[in-house]
């Protein structure tokens, strides 16, 4: 007879009606429909009487119906079902609850998470004796504290004798948890991540009677955690996750680990894990740090003001990220986990030397970031060694010589950003073979020749590409309007001399309406253990910079952008950029084209940003905006018809391209330009990411000329 039956995971390939027909599988022990259609299957919740041996069921990501009050007076209590996951559903409070305390009484693991529970937790899960697991995050649950005694719901939960696992993360919990947290002090694996606790300080006393735990997740509280000098907590934590908690401005010397052993019932959650990045810490790191979290898997310090070198010996992590602090020192080597795929985000900080220590890196690189750091010299020529590399990034720094030919065996990469440096030569023909290429920029270099025909023929994936700011000569080569993808198109500041091909209209990302990558991002995902994930997401950030200012803005995909000034281009502008209508921005300024500007290109008219400067400094243009019409052409006296290159500095610029870390982001800019900037980031940021708040479509104004000119007509 049938024990187990899987349908599950196959991304609601399945579109299941009734579920009666189970009834005829009555030995069955374990179920899971997981990722399947179940949204006719209104009698769901009486699987478990027709399956009285039932022990697990995964309904996960159903789009489960609510259960009718008959369904709730036809279920019996389960005696065998110990495991119940119902997360991803929807599901509101009064459809579940009258039917889950009256199946619970056995139940081991419950997983709620993802639906629309909402009020106070209920005292009832006090009452589910035999539960070690409980996820109750991204609902909205609240807090009903008295100011004696805390949440009676918490205070039911941390009478569980076998309780392991709490997580009420992502919910609308707050006001002050602190009344509440020592009810939970049996807990080996407490979270609360992503809850609003402004304000709210937590001391020693809270956690003084914490002996068991092993897991603290205060992600995103905003909590000010603040103990006493010297403090020895009671507890041996393998993850430390207090990412935006209040820990600084001294390095908080509690974290540091004990490294005792283990016992059985806490060897699943040892998992060695630390991020405490955006907590006010601006501080030298300890002398015992890198001996202390040696073999970590997963260490982030992003954004805070920590100082300090790294040791002689070897760093061994899977991912390490220090981006945006004032680390300094040469670049050591790193040994990674073999058996995982690894990060490391070094940018913004103050490193220096040379970088030939990545030569001699161990294990498997997924995504490596060096960008806006002193680094200098030539760059070694081994990247054969990164077959896995899918995002590199060695933009702003002080990097001199060609580009390594050895960047051809990246095979994976997706994302390639060397802006900002002293390269030079012309591009390396292997580059060609990085065919899953969606970001190049390498901007702001001295990197000379033609631009390669092959750009357009094997690069055909790209989204972004910028060669600003470099001594490309020669023509557009025809072969670009093959880039089907492209968003961002920026050729300025270089020698390119020619027509504008007329084929740019084969850009189909800007002719068409489309639904357009908004980001583009690269994962990590490591699930080598039952419960606990790290994933680290690298995603895309633009800069725009006008005349010496940087602002950098969320969302890619609907600035659609073309920058060709400050070149040699003549003839005149095709009528065929006409048609990409879904073009933002233009900028054509400091050639030598003539005849007559074409009147509508794509949203530019739309969003009234004709600007004159898209189109200045070429004597043999007319019409508006720069003329009323075509009768006369004469550049203005004294001018010349293309800038000098100290104009186009002072011009500079639309597109500026780095990397950093950073939150999901994007690029914006109404009749100004952007460049993209890489980041990565820790995904346990689960509400901000599910629920997509970090995704807007932002228009800005920024230019000053337009910003004068709206406060000009304000004044009329």
């Amino acid at each position: 007879m049938l024990e187990t039956l899987r349908l599950g995971g196959n991304g609601r390939v399945f579109s299941v009606g009734k579920l009666e027909w189970l009834s005829h599988l009555s030995r069955l022990k374990e179920v899971d429909l997981s990722f399947t259609n179940l949204s006719n299957a209104n009698d769901w919740s009486l699987i478990i009487n027709h399956l009285p041996l039932l022990q697990k069921l995964n309904l996960r990501d159903c789009d489960l119906p609510s259960i009718s009050s008959f369904s709730v007076s036809l279920t019996n209590s389960s005696t065998s079902l110990n495991t119940l996951d119902l997360s991803h559903n929807n599901l509101p409070s009064s459809a579940i609850y009258p039917w889950l305390f009256n199946v619970s009484s056995n139940l081991v693991s419950l997983d709620l998470s993802s639906n629309q529970l909402k009020g106070p937790i209920p005292d009832a899960f006090g009452n589910m004796l035999a539960i070690q697991e409980l996820y109750l995050s991204d609902n909205l649950f609240i807090l009903a504290e008295n100011q004696v005694r805390g949440d009676s719901g918490l205070n039911e939960i941390g009478k569980l004798p076998d309780i392991n696992i709490l997580d009420l993360g992502y919910n609308l919990l707050n006001g002050s948890i602190s009344k509440s947290i020592g009810q939970l002090s049996n807990l080996p694996v407490l979270r609360f991540a992503g809850n609003s606790f402004d304000g709210d300080v937590i001391s020693e006393a809270h956690f003084s009677n914490f002996t068991y735990l092993r897991n603290l997740d205060l992600s995103y509280t905003s909590l000010t955690l603040k103990f006493n000098t010297g403090w020895i907590p009671p507890f041996q934590l393998s993850q430390r996750k207090l990412c935006s908690c209040k820990l600084g401005p001294r390095f908080p010397d509690w974290l540091r680990p004990q490294r005792d052993v283990l016992t059985p019932r806490f060897y699943k959650y040892s998992r060695d894990y630390l991020d405490i990045s955006a907590s006010g810490i601006s501080d030298s790191l300890p002398y015992w740090f890198w001996d202390k979290f040696w073999g970590f898997s997963y260490i982030n310090m992003s954004f805070n003001q920590i100082s300090g070198t790294f040791p002689n010996a070897s760093i061994h992590t899977s991912h390490l990220d220090l981006s945006s602090n004032n680390f300094s020192g040469p670049l050591p080597c790193f040994s990674l986990d073999i058996s995982k795929m690894g990060s490391i985000n070094l940018s913004k900080n103050k490193f220096t030397g040379s970088v030939s220590p990545i030569c001699n890196i161990i294990g498997d690189l997924a995504l490596f970031d060096l960008s806006n750091n002193l680094f200098s010299g030539v760059v070694p020529d081994c990247f054969e060694s990164f077959p896995f590399l899918t995002a590199l990034n060695l933009g702003d720094n002080g990097f001199s010589g060609s580009l390594p030919s050895s960047l051809g065996y990246l095979i994976s990469l997706e994302m390639l950003s060397l802006r900002g440096n002293k390269f030079s030569g012309e591009l390396p023909s292997s580059l060609q073979n990085c065919a899953k290429l969606k970001f190049l920029d390498l901007s702001d270099n001295e990197l000379s020749g033609e631009i390669p025909m092959w750009i357009g023929q094997k690069l055909s994936s790209l989204v972004f590409l910028s060669l600003q700011g470099n001594q490309f000569k020669g023509r557009i080569p025809h072969q670009l309007c093959g880039l089907k993808y492209l968003q961002i198109l920026d050729l300025s500041v270089n020698k390119i001399s020619g027509t504008i091909p007329s084929c740019l209209n084969n850009f189909t990302s800007m002719t068409k309406k489309l639904s357009l990558d908004r980001r583009i991002e690269h994962h990590i995902l490591e699930n080598s253990e039952p419960i606990w994930i790290i994933q680290v997401r690298y995603v895309d950030e633009a800069l725009l910079t006008w005349k010496g200012t940087k602002q950098s803005y969320p969302q890619l995909g609907l600035l659609l952008a073309i920058d060709l000034s400050c070149n040699k281009l003549t003839g005149e502008i095709p009528e065929e950029l006409s048609n990409l209508q879904e073009l933002v921005v233009l900028n054509l300024s400091r050639n030598l084209f003539n005849g007559k500007i074409l009147q509508k290109i794509g949203h530019i008219r739309q969003l009234e940003c004709f600007d004159p400067s898209s189109f200045s400094h070429n004597r043999g243009l007319c019409g508006p905006p720069i003329s009323p019409n075509c009768s006369v052409v004469e550049p203005p006296p004294g001018k010349p018809a293309v800038g000098s290159e100290e104009d186009c500095d002072e011009f500079m610029k639309w597109f500026y391209t780095g990397m950093g870390l950073g939150f999901a982001v994007g690029f914006w800019g109404f009749c100004s330009v952007v460049f993209l900037k890489r980041s990565w980031r820790h995904s346990y940021y689960r509400h901000m990411d599910n629920a997509k708040d970090w995704v807007y479509v932002t228009f800005a104004l920024l230019k000053a000329r337009l910003v004068r000119r709206i406060k000009a007509l304000s004044t009329r």
